[in-house]
């Protein structure tokens, strides 16, 4: 099984995006979106420094516009698995047909300006620790008054909040941990986002979304999301919610994926990947020579592509966790299901997770039966079957 991955903030790099401007409708591409940005993403992709391309208001719509632009190459219908980190989310959200691409560099504009003024309005920043015991690493930042924000696995935690917080972080670090102070704009993904988050939630209530077509991880808790209006309110949340990253590799590996294939500017994914799963083959997109590597990647280790041929209508409903699965007491098959129904649990060690159908109709059979193991986005369900 073949993933798909989409970097966020921090993975950009001055010029990256010139190589690809060679290709056929990619400069258009670019300038349309650039509209919808409020920013120009080619002068930001070619000839924007290091320094401007780190504005968070310039860069997450960048990032989006880079992984989006860069997929618009690949069968990506082919992934069985998407998945993006922090702002690259929006990229894999689109990948996996929640949303189209153009909503997808909208919400990431207004995402990058609104956590940009949200830095603003007070003094923090965030800090990496590398290494050291992981309980006694969360149990060091939380005492500090700060917020572990991102989780990426590999040894790496960042840590976000006040200044003074992270100063006595940095006067009594955990054992046998290394501390880096990051060149960032503020605390993402912590509280101090609040007005950011207000201001997406505004705008993408105008949004329409679709079930996703293939599965599609969050950050919020590795959970595959099998319902497009829940992801788009998870990619809101996300600006004040902690990345869970290493959650998301766990169901990398409970989903079976064979290997990964990151886009541009990749490298960042890539090597967490490669240092928490063993096994896997990665490949890396960053210019169009890499594209005849990832289309090989694709071809071994991708699915079938769609048919256009007429075929029966039902949804499939997957499991968000890892656990046992428990049906729902009486439904069986032939039972009409409404929308939003609760139709059995995922038994989990944090206790049990509710699973919902997303649309109404006929359970026309269950996948799974009582007290199956069950991984992040394994069907369950299928509900309709009618043509």
């Amino acid at each position: 099984m073949l993933a798909v991955l989409a970097p966020g903030q921090g993975s950009q790099k001055p010029g990256f995006l010139t190589p690809w401007l060679a290709l056929p409708g990619a400069e258009a591409r670019l300038r349309w979106w650039s509209v919808l940005a409020g920013v120009d993403l080619v002068h930001l992709g070619t000839e924007a420094g290091a320094e401007e391309i780190k504005d968070t208001a310039k860069t997450q719509p960048l990032l989006v516009a880079a992984a989006l632009l860069t997929a618009e190459q690949l069968p990506t219908y082919d992934a069985g698995v998407i998945a993006g980190h922090s702002v690259g989310e929006l990229a894999a959200a689109t990948m996996a047909g929640v949303f189209s691409s153009e909503a997808a560099v909208t919400l990431a504009a207004v995402r990058g300006r609104e956590m940009a003024a949200a830095c603003a309005l007070e003094p923090t920043g965030m800090s990496a620790i590398l290494g050291g015991d992981p309980d006694e690493v969360i149990a060091t930042i939380e005492a500090a008054g700060l917020v572990p924000a991102n989780r990426n696995g590999a040894g790496q935690v960042v840590a976000a909040g006040s200044l003074p917080g992270l100063e006595k972080l940095a006067a009594a670090p955990p054992a046998r941990a290394r501390i880096i102070s990051l060149q960032v704009a503020g605390a993402f993904h912590t509280p101090y986002m609040a007005p950011a988050e207000e201001a997406l939630a505004a705008i993408s209530a105008g949004v329409t979304t679709a079930n996703p077509t293939r599965t599609l991880l969050s950050n919020r808790d590795g959970a595959a999301v099998d319902h497009g209006p829940s992801m788009l309110q998870r990619l809101v949340r996300q600006v004040t919610a902690p990345v869970r990253w290493d959650l998301c590799m766990a169901a990398l590996v409970d989903l079976g994926v064979t290997a990964v294939i990151e886009l541009a500017p990749a490298g960042t994914l890539a090597g967490l990947v490669k240092r928490t799963i063993k096994g896997i083959e990665i490949v890396t997109v960053n210019t169009p020579d890499d594209l005849d590597a990832a289309r090989d990647v694709f071809a071994r280790h991708g699915g079938p592509p769609p048919t256009h041929e007429p075929h029966p209508q039902f949804s499939v409903v997957l499991s968000t966790a890892a656990g046992t699965f428990t049906p729902a007491d009486g439904l069986v098959e032939g039972a009409e299901v409404g929308d939003g129904q609760r139709i059995g649990a995922v038994q989990t060690p944090q206790g049990p997770v509710d699973v919902t159908a997303h649309s109404a109709g006929t359970l026309a059979e269950w996948l799974v039966t009582l007290d199956d193991p069950v991984a992040p986005g394994q069907p369950l369900a299928r509900i309709g079957d009618q043509l």
